[in-house]
Order: C-alpha cells, then sequence, then structure tokens
C-alpha cells in the first residue's frame, strides 16, 4: 500500500512540474545546469539539460531534477 502511494505521489509531481527550455536547474547529485529541450520517447517524457561543469547534454528523468 505504502509503495503504491508514493508511486502515486511521484507521477502526480511529473504531472505538475514542467520544465521549459532555459529553466536553471539541480540534478540529484547537485549539479547545476541549463535544461536545452524536453524530449519524449517511447518510455515517456524526459528533460536534456546542459551542466555547466561538464560538456555535453545529458538526460534526466523528472524526479532527478529540481527547478531553481
Amino acid at each position: 500500500m505504502l509503495a503504491m502511494t508514493q508511486e502515486h505521489n511521484s507521477t502526480s509531481l511529473r504531472k505538475t512540474i514542467r520544465f521549459q527550455v532555459g529553466d536553471r536547474v539541480m540534478t540529484s547529485n547537485c549539479r547545476l545546469g541549463t535544461v536545452v529541450r524536453v524530449d519524449k520517447d517511447e518510455f515517456g517524457e524526459y528533460i536534456v539539460v546542459r551542466l555547466d561543469i561538464l560538456a555535453g547534454e545529458f538526460a534526466y528523468e523528472y524526479g532527478d531534477l529540481e527547478k531553481l
């Protein structure tokens, strides 16, 4: 029951938080970056972020990012 409640809360969280290109974010491992784009594939939506300290772009799920 508890697992179902936590899963429902994380699903609801994904639907309420929307990222836009240019948003500043912090990753789950405390790295700062900027949203480059929001994409969708067969597994769902994901956010592509360019981190401040590393070259390249990295894909994250909604739960792995915090909007600043």
